[in-house]
């Protein structure tokens, strides 16, 4: 990831928690050296001290195949949105865009076993529908092994984490605030997230 100076997402417990709030990304594998990809939803775990990330693909996915003998990049990025050059004192600006992203490396394992897919989905049904847990718990084994048998699951280990927080750090404080109220005065909760991320680094970044 290229990553200007004043972009530098270093703090290794944000990094996780983005992750964790954004967790539907994007892996990119590669496979005979051109680039495939899959949108998923991850389940980010990082209590034994290592990151872990598990999601499954459909059984028909051909991503799955490449996933133990390649490195793969796990892509979170949100929130994001335009800056126009109408917020900048200087006339003679060039229009941007705000964002955070961050990227994972890892080499994935595919679950073989039964028990390691039905932990995988039930870690992926506690973390993004808990209310569901127990309509799931009164499903047949039947209907269980059914949907696992259509899926391949796997756990990635991440290997580097590489952040990137551009938030208009470039610019002054005045410029700053006038981007935020922007964003706030929008109708996209995409804007008014991103602007409580700009609003946060005004103490941390000193004016250029």
């Amino acid at each position: 990831m290229f990553i200007p100076n004043l972009s530098h997402f270093d703090n290794e417990a944000e990094k996780i928690a983005f992750m964790k709030r954004y967790a539907f990304a994007t892996m990119v594998t590669t496979k005979d050296q051109v680039p495939i990809a899959t949108q998923l939803p991850f389940v980010v775990d990082d209590r034994s001290g290592k990151v872990l990330l598990s999601a499954h693909f459909a059984l028909a996915n051909e991503q799955a195949a490449y996933i133990e003998d390649n490195i793969s990049l796990v892509i979170f990025t949100e929130p994001h949105a335009y800056v126009s050059p109408q917020h900048y004192d200087k006339k003679e600006s060039v229009p941007t865009w705000d964002y955070i992203a961050v990227h994972a490396y890892g080499k994935a394992r595919i679950l073989q076993t039964e028990a390691e897919k039905m932990k995988a989905l039930e870690q992926m049904i506690t973390f993004y529908d808990e209310d569901y847990r127990e309509q799931w718990r009164t499903l047949s084994d039947k209907f269980k092994k059914g949907m696992m048998r259509g899926i391949v699951a796997f756990e990635l280990e991440v290997t580097d984490l590489q952040g990137q927080k551009k938030l208009s750090q470039n610019k002054t404080l005045v410029e700053r605030e006038r981007i935020i109220k922007h964003l706030k005065e929008s109708d996209s909760s995409v804007q008014h997230e991103l602007a409580n991320y700009i609003q946060d680094t005004l103490a941390t970044t000193k004016n250029p």
